[in-house]
């Protein structure tokens, strides 16, 4: 099944390169956890005049059943669009994988199967 994926450019031009490499860490997540059934990712440039070009930021926001995974990496903007993504997918992955271990050892604990 495909997963519902919304891509939003703020500032930032679009392109099928980013989209590409947007949809490959998507892909990634999905492999971690089939129970995935949303992503949103935003990709912004804020209005700001640098003297040292753009500070990209990216947000990413997850959606399994019962819970959603907000990852906000504003706080830590990066020059290159590339690494912003994976810093922020990155970021995603550890909390994917926090919310996965949490729910087997509630599972574990009620004596039902993990999700």
């Amino acid at each position: 099944m495909q997963l519902p994926l919304e891509i939003d450019y703020r500032n930032v031009q679009s392109s099928a390169a980013i989209d590409e490499a947007v949809r490959k860490r998507v892909t990634r997540l999905q492999r971690m956890s089939p129970r995935l059934v949303g992503c949103h990712v935003v990709l912004e440039a804020p209005h700001h005049h640098h003297h040292q070009g753009n500070a990209y930021q990216v947000h990413v926001r997850l959606t399994v059943p019962g819970a959603e995974i907000a990852v906000n990496r504003g706080h830590k903007p990066h020059e290159d669009l590339y690494v912003a993504i994976g810093d922020a997918f990155d970021a995603a992955e550890r909390q994917l994988e926090t919310r996965m271990n949490k729910a087997r050892e509630e599972a574990r604990h009620d004596g039902s199967h993990a999700p």
